[in-house]
């Protein structure tokens, strides 16, 4: 029986459109600092690259295709990139997540998170008034571990009293949250959006049980999942 959903943080909570913008921002100056000139084609094809080959770092993919595995500079572009994260701190609360949020807690399920995140992150939930919705602290500055290793999973699942097989993991990213959540029993819904919109399984058992685009596509998967449809 299903008794917790499991969320990732960007895609599902965060739209990230802003902060997606700004950090290709950051690469393409970080890049132009180290004498790389980028066409728009090639940039193209670099994220391109890597969704399709599901890098576990796109944006550490994206500049080492177009640095063309120059490793000094690479380094020296992503540690930039780090310095200047905390100006990156942009968070867009998903139109109409609130309601399902609301709505699953009407249910009497236990909401957690499950995420790759930096600490601020649980206080950008809190700013936004959705903090309140979890029950574990479940990113991965917290943890300890990154997915898709799935001792982040489950140290979640510890944290919300429930075993894997109780819960339904929703995510962006089939590398990330599907094949992760498939591994340990959990039932799973992806949200096409944002950077890994395009990706694709890898084979029929990296499939997720649902595919859906937007709040209302979640509540209604998860509806569905619940109800044994």
């Amino acid at each position: 029986m299903i008794r917790a959903i499991i969320f990732d943080i960007g895609g599902p909570l965060d739209l990230e459109t802003e902060f997606e913008a700004a950090i290709d921002a950051d690469i393409r100056s970080g890049l132009a600092r180290e004498g790389f000139a980028v066409s728009d084609a090639s940039w193209d094809a670099a994220h391109r690259y890597a969704v399709e080959t599901c890098a576990p770092s796109l944006y550490r993919s994206v500049i080492w295709q177009l640095t063309r595995g120059d490793l000094e500079k690479a380094v020296r572009i992503d540690d930039w990139m780090e310095e200047r994260a905390a100006e990156r701190s942009l968070f867009e609360l998903r139109p109409g997540i609130v309601d399902v949020l609301e709505a699953l807690r009407l249910r009497r399920l236990k909401l957690g998170l499950a995420a790759n995140q930096p600490l601020r992150a649980l206080d950008d939930l809190a700013r936004h008034g959705i903090g309140h919705y979890f029950e574990n602290p479940g990113i991965s500055a917290v943890y300890g571990f990154k997915k898709p290793d799935v001792r982040l999973f489950l140290r979640a699942c510890e944290d919300l009293g429930v075993e894997p097989a109780d819960c339904i993991m929703v995510g962006d990213r089939i590398d990330n949250d599907v094949v992760p959540g498939k591994l340990l029993g959990m039932r799973t819904v992806r949200i096409r959006t944002g950077r890994h919109r395009d990706q694709r399984a890898r084979s029929w058992d990296e499939m997720a049980d649902v595919e859906v685009d937007d709040a209302a596509g979640i509540l209604q998967a998860v509806t569905q999942l619940l109800d044994g449809r």
